[in-house]
């Protein structure tokens, strides 16, 4: 059901003044409990008159921002610093102001209320995108241990860009990509157009090209760093971080710093040879 603010405003009134007048007069009364059960009544009397829409609202809105506060508060991973989750924090807020403004710019259209299938939709993609927060990912770089997979060349561009690449894959199949996928079928389809749909529509259009865009420049920054190694003759195992392996021993360490240390290429091995 939906209402107007109108008729809802003026009900919210009357039941604020039945509150303050039931409040004075128990002043001179002498039962307290009589006094807390009447005051309940009116509050439970007020509560019943918002209208379900405002309700609805509400109920996102607080759960996003217990979204965002309840990661503050749990606990730091190990694999997690405060200035990543600082940085977390804030991409999160952003977030969900954009998944709030779909599901309230959308389902305010009478059209869509008046069509089930919409709403289970919009509300699908909706829950879809919650599950952006608890994959807390996009600002660790998953550590890549110099093993032969490794070698390969999609490991190697994984390991060396993973955090840009979850960010990329969160926004084109998690909250940008389905959310301009739903404002195409509605003005498309449903020939839905208002002035918010239009301009968010247009903001999706612009994070979906950035980001294919961003992942372009990726692609041609890695394969241009893999030409001029092949070029130099050099062959690196570990493009990404280095592997902390502080636990093994000194021979292991140095083992595996070898491993992971671009070799030189043969004209160095017979340079001291040249000077004698």
């Amino acid at each position: 059901q939906y209402c107007g603010n109108e008729p809802g405003a003026v009900q919210v009134n009357v039941s604020n003044q039945d509150f303050n007048q039931s409040r004075d007069s128990s002043h001179g009364s002498e039962g307290t409990d009589h006094h807390i059960i009447q005051t309940a009544k009116i509050f439970v009397n007020q509560l019943s008159t918002i209208c379900e829409t405002v309700w609805t609202l509400a109920l996102h809105q607080t759960f996003l921002l217990l979204l965002v506060v309840g990661r503050w508060l749990l606990p730091i991973g190990v694999e997690i610093t405060r200035d990543q989750l600082s940085q977390l924090l804030l991409m999160f807020v952003g977030t969900a102001a954009d998944i709030l403004e779909f599901a309230s710019e959308t389902l305010d259209i009478e059209d869509v209320r008046n069509n089930y299938t919409l709403i289970n939709a919009i509300l699908a993609v909706w829950t879809w995108s919650m599950l952006q927060f608890p994959l807390d990912l996009a600002v660790q770089h998953i550590g890549c241990k110099p093993t032969a997979s490794t070698r390969r060349i999609p490991s190697l561009l994984l390991c060396r860009y993973s955090a840009e690449l979850w960010n990329i894959g969160v926004s084109l199949f998690i909250q940008d990509g389905p959310f301009f996928i739903v404002r195409s079928i509605l003005m498309g389809h449903f020939r839905i157009f208002n002035q918010m749909l239009v301009f968010f529509t247009a903001k999706n259009i612009l994070v979906v090209t950035l980001q294919l865009y961003r992942l372009a420049v990726i692609s041609l920054d890695f394969r241009a760093t893999i030409l001029q190694k092949s070029r130099k003759g050099e062959v690196s195992c570990c493009p990404c971080e280095h592997y902390e392996a502080s636990v093994h021993a000194t021979t292991d360490q140095e083992t595996e710093m070898k491993e992971c240390v671009a070799f030189p290429p043969k004209e160095e091995s017979q340079a001291p040879s040249e000077k004698q």
